[in-house]
């Protein structure tokens, strides 16, 4: 019998995590191409990213009070849905842009996903959720496949002067994450997946578009070359907007300790993109570790099969 609160893990929404997760693992090779190609600044980028996205959140705001009886939220959960959307969509994005400026995008994607590690940890002591065995098994398995690898690619890159610097800003962006991904998961059941992702999205774009409004390059504005539009919006509509809906729906049906695992395919598809895309190396332990975090998805893929029986 199902315990009062208990997330089931569904075949559904294993699914539309993972192809939302493979899409959210693009977002990192489109800005080193946008870095390469255009060299715009990471706000500038993050900016046009939240600007294209506008429309569409804006759109789902309209249409969601179409289609359902119209219900305030409290005061409460409106302050939530503004705090964690500045933590998943604004503070983390930026730290994550600019942590791209200093170090691989495979890199990246391997530090950013420790943010696991932080969910179910504040999942268990602070929310006192049980982390059950088959949940343990696949964390080890994926993040001994992310260590592996993290270490191999750690090695060529050691002499990078900004090594450091990068890792930091990625590692403080996989923490914000985190909190934004155990946060949604306890607010979305209240008010619903689309109003919570427009309304989270909506607050990040504020926090985003005053950032740039105070620190921001204006002169890319007047500038006559328009190739970091096209970056922008590729970010919006392929690597923010239809993966947000799509995590966001998957929090709603399998809870975050499940989407944190789930997720953890995002650095082999970042990892193998890079290769291809921007002629990033692929080293012997990348491998290994990819083959051990497609075994920890695949055990999660059996279970939820198992539940369905």
């Amino acid at each position: 019998m199902k315990k009062k609160g208990a997330t089931q893990l569904t075949v559904a929404g294993f699914i539309i995590t993972f192809f939302g997760s493979l899409l959210f693992s693009t977002k990192a090779i489109i800005v080193k191409k946008a870095f390469a190609g255009t060299h715009i600044d990471p706000l500038s980028l993050l900016s046009l990213r939240m600007l294209f996205s506008l429309p569409f959140y804006l759109g789902a705001v309209y249409f969601a009070y179409r289609k359902a009886v119209y219900a305030k939220f409290t005061q409460k959960q409106w302050v939530q849905i503004i705090i964690l959307g500045l933590f998943g969509y604004y503070i983390s994005s930026l730290f994550d842009f600019l942590g791209l400026q200093y170090i691989s995008a495979g890199l990246e994607r391997l530090i950013l996903f420790l943010y696991p590690t932080f969910c179910v940890l504040i999942n268990a002591f602070y929310f006192r959720q049980k982390v059950i065995r088959i949940q343990q098994l696949a964390l080890l398995l994926t993040y001994s496949g992310i260590a592996i690898a993290y270490y191999g690619e750690m090695q060529v890159d050691i002499n990078n002067p900004h090594f450091i610097l990068g890792s930091l800003l990625i590692f403080l962006c996989s923490i914000t994450y985190a909190i934004y991904i155990v946060g949604s998961g306890r607010v979305i059941p209240q008010v619903g997946v689309t109003k919570f992702t427009a309304y989270a999205m909506l607050a990040s774009t504020t926090g985003v578009f005053a950032h740039y409004l105070l620190r921001g390059d204006y002169t890319l504005l007047y500038s006559a070359y328009t190739g970091f539009w096209t970056y922008g919006l590729l970010l919006a509509i392929i690597a923010t907007v239809i993966p947000s809906f799509m995590i966001s729906s998957g929090l709603k049906q399998i809870g975050s300790n499940n989407v944190a695992i789930i997720s953890s395919i995002g650095p082999v598809s970042t990892i193998i993109q890079a290769h291809y895309i921007l002629g990033e190396k692929v080293f012997t332990e990348q491998i290994i570790g990819t083959v051990l975090v497609i075994a920890g998805v695949l055990l999660i893929g059996w279970k939820s099969s198992q539940l369905q029986t």
